[in-house]
């Protein structure tokens, strides 16, 4: 009897009948706890009164739902009410592969790019031991995240033709040949051995595939008959046509072999030949998008789930016996490994693909730090062109986008390569995490909140409040399988708030899962929704039981490694895959940097003080100090304000307030340092004695962060960068004397950062983006509309000398440029020449400030990286959790 709205079955309430078939009825049901739709597959009474049918379908089921792909729909539950037994699976809009043929066939990329992702589900299944039997159009769905295989793996629990039934004969019905009760399409896609009740593998997925293919792009089945004799006659003896181009017909022909020795081994070999094939296809004049890109489909005409469009729900059994259901997969070890770091290179971040295949790696080789793609199972890691200064990479579920930080942009790159998308603006992003929805949520900047941004780029908007954590900075973010809920870290908050928060993307609700700790990853077990939170503690790689479904700890913590390294911002270093693949870096790993000074040919003339993970600096006006930006090496505190002497290399700290203090600039007459102060949830302006004495002013306070960039030579005005959402931040003037009212001196469309004014104080050198990169400009000020470009191939950090002589930039390559001025009645700038390439230590942030000149130009302080002294490599385990057993 169907079941009416309003139903409860366990925790699901009914809401509308999708479909029925012989298996039973499908339901749109919500999940009442997680607050989710899901659909809901009530069994037939004839089936559920079998108890060997029942048993099986219970250990079958089980197995199935371990399976986590993306381009697999997701078993989520089983159950038992009142007589009633059902299967709830992750509910899909789209239309089902069969649906869309019958309106014409796919363009070849698009047949090519859908059978790339279902060769890639069959490759994890089969990895798993499962074998899905019942491969077909109807069983796979088309979304806008591409391909979803249905049914995978219960096309054993469908009931068997009458064995009595001889296939000659078989009455003849229409294209799908059906009979009562069984289920006959599904011949025209079975292997020969199949067909024969031979033994069968993996393999006979394979042969599906490739009729499956041919039809992708035919439109037309690729074993046809007008009775199920002829069907069969036609898989044992004949080849389908030819089909285009010749790279495609090659696939689809070796998955069509007669003999499974013939045809592709494995699923994964499929899928890489897919992937050349998608290359051939590709003409010069239209290139293709890259395979790893979802082919658009059709508007959905109706909201579906795993069924066909028929009205089919579960693979019912063909005429020659049981398909049996293969649980076979190995022993399960823990194996571990060391990757290096690129090539004379040391690694700055990490992170392992969602399916453990492939290791994305933020890393600084040669003086310039990019991301580089090393699949696990090769032994050379490849740069990727166009993302310079890549920082805290992430990825996309199915394993197929990079996200990334870099050039003041939150930006996406295809694995497979091509040029990176900009998705929107973050100044200095601090972690970010990609959930099923194509939703990304990120850290734009140093401080302050989390927001959230579709991975097709647009407008960001709020996803946390940091007034939600007592005033903490939040940072590191990671999507929990709902998709809906994820993990996050507050730190510099109230001491008794700092920790681990939970938030989801439709609640303001906001809870602490665990105090005191860094930042943290989930990794599933084998039950999906039990597995375990890995963070860092006391030096330590700990790991503690967390169920994802109810959203809580369930046991205490263990250790899983010593001496994982802990960033000055409190991210652990390690990253770990779905399938448990987890790496992880041991302490003393590249947080480090040195203070040198070096002449204008790039010789290094001192080394300051000892290696620390100093971040900004600011020399003193007489050249005997410098205020260094510095945080903890293991995240014990925030950054801090320290001074140094450069005679002695003495250092003392300056700044005390738990919350960061960044930005050091000095007043001209050396009495004072001004900084930026994340002490009320944002930056604010404050100014302190530069002999330490007295208390901390606060200097200017607004609802924007504000960073100081200047304070003219006069000491009349101070220049700082404000950050905002409409203009993507802009360049403001404070008055030091008068009625000390803030007016904007560069306020566009387009972001002005690191403003410096010139010793005259009638120029101002800044850094914009209007032209798609940041370069080197000079303004008047105030400014009158007229401007000068100064570099000509990107640059960031301009800085005058004493005299106003020469301007000194970094260019993006990390070498010093110089220009020459004249700034008489009007401004002119020689061309840039190089003076010597340099080891700065990043070029990413608005804040950053990397170097200082002499007054009269002939020495040069910088932060310097210390790569290649510490190439420490990376640490992997595979099956992390069988590691603990042994």
């Amino acid at each position: 009897m169907p079941l009416s709205a309003g139903t409860h079955l366990g925790p699901y309430e009914i809401l509308a009948p999708i479909g029925a078939g012989g298996m039973g009825e499908v339901y749109r049901a919500r999940d009442t706890r997680l607050d989710r739709i899901v659909a809901l597959k009530v069994l037939s009474a004839a089936l559920a009164r079998q108890p060997e049918f029942r048993q099986r379908f219970e250990r079958e089921a089980r197995a199935v739902s371990s399976l986590n792909h993306p381009h697999i729909c997701a078993l989520y539950d089983i159950g038992h009410q009142d007589g009633i037994d059902f299967l709830v699976m992750e509910y899909l809009e789209g239309e089902t592969l069969s649906a869309r043929l019958a309106k014409g066939a796919l363009k070849t990329e698009q047949a090519i790019e859908y059978g790339i992702q279902v060769a890639d589900a069959l490759a994890l299944a089969h990895k798993q031991g499962v074998f899905h039997r019942d491969l077909k159009p109807a069983n796979i769905m088309l979304t806008q995240a591409g391909a979803k295989l249905l049914d995978f793996g219960l096309a054993k629990l469908a009931i068997p033709a009458p064995a009595s039934v001889a296939l000659s004969a078989m009455p003849t019905q229409g294209a799908s040949l059906t009979v009562a009760g069984t289920i006959l399409g599904t011949f025209q896609y079975m292997a020969p051995e199949q067909v024969e009740g031979k033994e069968t593998d993996g393999r006979a997925d394979l042969f599906a595939f490739g009729a499956v293919l041919y039809e992708m792009v035919t439109a037309k089945k690729a074993f046809e008959g007008k009775s199920h004799a002829s069907v069969v006659a036609a898989i044992l003896d004949r080849d389908p046509p030819d089909i285009s181009p010749p790279a495609l017909d090659r696939v689809m022909k070796r998955c069509l072999a007669k003999s499974p020795e013939d045809r592709w081994q494995t699923a994964r070999d499929l899928m890489l030949e897919l992937k050349w094939a998608l290359a051939s296809a590709t003409t010069p004049e239209q290139p293709a998008a890259p395979a790893t890109v979802p082919a658009p489909v059709a508007a959905p005409r109706r909201p579906i789930a795993w069924i066909a469009a028929t009205g089919v729900l579960l693979a019912a059994a063909v005429t020659l016996g049981v398909i049996h259901f293969r649980e076979a997969p190995p022993e399960a070890r823990a194996l571990r490994f060391l990757i290096a770091p690129p090539p004379k290179g040391t690694l700055h971040t990490f992170n392992i693909s969602p399916d453990g295949r492939y290791l994305a790696m933020a890393a600084i080789a040669e003086g310039k730090r990019q991301l580089w793609l090393r699949p696990l199972d090769s032994l050379e890691p490849q740069a990727m062109p166009g993302t310079d200064e890549a920082q805290y990479p992430f990825w996309s579920p199915d394993s197929r986008y990079i996200g990334f930080f870099a050039q003041g942009k939150l930006k996406k790159v295809a694995a497979t390569g091509g040029p990176p998308q900009s998705l929107c603006d973050a100044s200095d992003g601090r972690g970010g995490t990609w959930n099923q929805d194509g939703v990304i949520v990120f850290s734009p900047d140093p401080a302050g909140a989390l927001y959230r941004v579709s991975a097709e780029g647009g407008e960001r908007s709020p996803a946390t409040a940091v007034d939600a954590t007592g005033g903490g900075i939040h940072r590191f973010p990671e999507f929990l399988p709902d998709g809906r809920h994820f993990l996050f870290l507050a730190t510099r908050a109230q001491a008794e708030k700092t920790g681990i928060y939970l938030a989801a993307l439709d609640s303001k609700d906001i809870r602490r899962l665990l105090a005191d700790a860094s930042s943290a990853s989930y990794s599933p077990g084998p039950k999906r929704q039990s597995g375990h939170l890995l963070f860092a503690r006391e030096n330590s790689l700990v790991a503690q039981p967390f169920n994802a479904a109810r959203l809580q700890m369930t046991g205490d913590l263990f250790p899983v490694a010593e001496q994982i390294n802990l960033t000055n911002l409190n991210h652990a270093d390690l990253s770990v895959s779905l399938n448990g693949t987890l790496g992880y870096l041991t302490g003393g790993s590249g947080a480090q940097n040195r203070l040198a000074w070096f002449d204008r040919d790039g010789k290094q003339l001192a080394m300051i003080g000892k290696p620390d993970p100093y971040t900004n600096l600011a020399l003193s006006p007489d050249e005997k100090r410098v205020a260094v930006q510095r945080g903890e090496s293991r995240g014990g505190a925030a950054w801090d304000i320290w001074m140094l002497e450069l005679a002695r290399g003495a250092e003392s700290r300056f700044t005390f307030d738990p919350n960061p203090d960044i930005s050091p600039i000095w007043s001209p007459d050396g009495s004072r340092v001004v900084f930026a102060s994340a002490r009320k949830g944002r930056y604010d302006i404050y100014q302190k004695l530069s002999s330490g004495a007295g208390k901390d002013e606060l200097v200017l306070e607004s609802s924007e962060s504000k960073i100081p960039s200047d304070i003219s030579r006069d000491g009349r005005f101070l220049l700082y960068w404000i950050g905002t959402g409409k203009t993507r931040g802009d360049l403001w003037a404070l008055p030091l004397s008068g009625d000390r009212k803030p007016f904007p001196y560069l306020q566009t469309e387009f972001e002005e950062v690191q403003g410096r004014f010139s010793p005259d104080g009638r120029w101002v050198a800044y850094i914009s983006d209007e032209t798609g990169r940041r370069e080197v400009y000079v303004q008047p000020f105030p400014a009158s509309g007229a401007k000068w470009q100064i570099s000509t191939a990107g640059g960031v950090q301009p800085r005058w000398r004493g005299d106003g002589k020469e301007l000194f930039f970094l260019a993006t390559d990390r070498k010093l440029m110089v220009v020459t001025v004249q700034a008489r009645a009007s401004f002119e700038a020689s061309v840039p020449r190089a003076l010597f390439e340099t080891r700065a230590a990043g070029l990413s942030s608005p804040s950053s400030n990397l170097y200082d000149p002499s007054l009269d130009g002939r020495r040069f302080l910088f932060i310097t990286s210390t790569e290649g002294s510490a190439a420490t490599p990376l640490t992997v385990v595979v099956n992390w959790r069988e590691g603990l057993k042994r």
